[in-house]
């Protein structure tokens, strides 16, 4: 029985390729993400035509993106700032919050 999203033989190829280069878990780990890539989409495109206006809020719960290198400076800075003098913390957090993300 065929699957019903199978992968692109190009993708297929690949993956068998950096089987020999790559570890078996980053490879069958790429595989996976694909086809949980594939299954998000088709439930996007399901809840899309049934008129549900979800589709922005399933993909970012399901796909978060990572924190910025601001993000992660403002909560390593958090996490430090009891040792350090307020109105370093203040200056640093104030910069910090001034770049864009």
């Amino acid at each position: 029985m065929e699957h019903p999203i199978p992968p692109p033989p190009e993708l297929v190829s690949d993956w068998a390729h950096m089987l020999a280069t790559d570890t078996d878990t980053y490879v069958f780990t790429q595989a996976a993400r694909w086809g949980a890539d594939q299954e998000l989409e088709a439930c996007c495109h399901l809840l899309r035509q049934q008129g549900f206006d979800v589709v922005d809020d399933l993909r970012a719960t399901r796909r978060p993106k990572p924190p910025s290198l601001k993000e992660q400076a403002l909560e390593a800075l958090d996490e430090e700032h009891a040792d350090m003098q307020i109105q370093n913390y203040k200056l640093i957090r104030s910069v910090l919050e001034s770049l864009p993300d």
